[in-house]
């Protein structure tokens, strides 16, 4: 069911406010419980060509680059950019969860720390953490969740310095971990940020901060093969709280050989098609199957925000998520 390559690219700047535009008998349930579009390793449409390749990446990768990088680096660019509008456009355009993978750089002296996907961003953290901040002053009800990863290089000094930054930038914003996260209760006390956490260790010492939020990674290269992935997670259930479903394709060294010409962005927008039939039978709720958060790649491409967005609206208090079955015509992905 894979389409023809898309290429259109827009931001719909009508999913800005989204959240303040929900029914009010949307307003009690929580966050966890509604359906939240996310973008999927959200800063990297800023990285930078000249940077040295991770540490998390394997010893033959930086082999490779060290002694051919006129060859290896482009390729590396092509199949790490999975982005390319900014934070400010992603949160415009309905985004509200965003994939902060955080590293510091091997060797550096300073405390800078960076955003990564193979390569470190040309941007530093704190910078972003402060554009995220201005969009949200200028759009008082909407929540943003930051799900700050990957921690490659940070060490205590790092993650204390880190965690200041976010408490200094976001203060009365950042919603305690206690709380009920639904939007009536975050307007009401002018929470606007949920910032989760991947590290037990930081967590326990901060009730700003949220634990790791599972993400569904079905790290595939075919789209019917992650459909199956996704069903097969929903068929085990859903956990409690926060989660994301990652329509994400994977490339392996065995899809990059295959395809000398391709690139991530074209592996995502061929799955386009197929995955946004899934995306629209999906149900938010905290039955068993429901859906919560939903990232993808080259989120501006199709109308993949504004579909996760309307699943919303399949929702009728008191909560219930509905069976495929319940009244809708709906294509099966059990025998993909």
């Amino acid at each position: 069911m894979e389409g023809p390559l898309q290429t259109s690219l827009h931001v719909c700047h009508e999913n800005g406010q989204w959240m303040s535009e929900l029914p009010e008998k949307l307003w009690d349930i929580p966050l966890y419980n509604l359906a939240l579009p996310g973008s999927h390793d959200t800063m990297t449409y800023c990285l930078d060509k000249n940077s040295a390749v991770s540490g998390n990446e394997s010893k033959l990768v930086e082999l490779l680059n060290k002694f051919m990088p006129c060859i290896v680096r482009p390729i590396i660019m092509k199949w790490s950019i999975t982005q390319v509008l900014t934070v400010t456009e992603q949160l415009e355009a309905g985004v509200r969860y965003l994939d902060f993978r955080i590293a510091h750089k091997a060797n550096d002296p300073s405390m800078n720390l960076y955003f990564v996907h193979m390569v470190y961003t040309t941007v530093v953290v704190q910078d972003i953490l402060w554009e995220v901040l201005k969009w949200l002053e200028a759009h008082p009800q909407e929540v943003v969740i930051l799900a700050c990863r990957n921690f490659d290089g940070l060490n205590k000094k790092l993650h204390c310095h880190l965690i200041a930054c976010i408490k200094e930038i976001f203060q009365c914003k950042l919603c305690p971990r206690n709380v009920v996260p639904t939007l009536r209760t975050m307007w009401q006390h002018g929470y606007q940020v949920i910032v989760s956490y991947e590290e037990d260790a930081e967590v326990e010492k901060h009730c700003e901060l949220w634990p790791a939020i599972p993400y569904w990674w079905g790290n595939r290269t075919s789209t019917h093969a992650l459909i199956q992935y996704l069903e097969r997670m929903k068929r085990m259930g859903r956990p409690e709280k926060f989660f994301v479903a990652g329509i994400n394709l994977t490339e392996n060294l065995r899809y990059i050989l295959l395809h000398p010409f391709g690139s991530l962005k074209e592996m995502t927008l061929r799955s386009l098609p197929c995955l946004k039939i899934w995306v629209r039978q999906q149900y938010p709720g905290t039955q068993k199957e429901c859906i919560n958060i939903i990232a993808g790649d080259f989120i501006g491409n199709d109308d993949f925000v504004r579909d996760v967005i309307e699943l919303n609206t399949k929702i009728n208090p008191p909560l219930d998520c509905h069976s495929k079955a319940a009244g809708t015509n709906t294509i099966s992905f059990s025998a993909l």
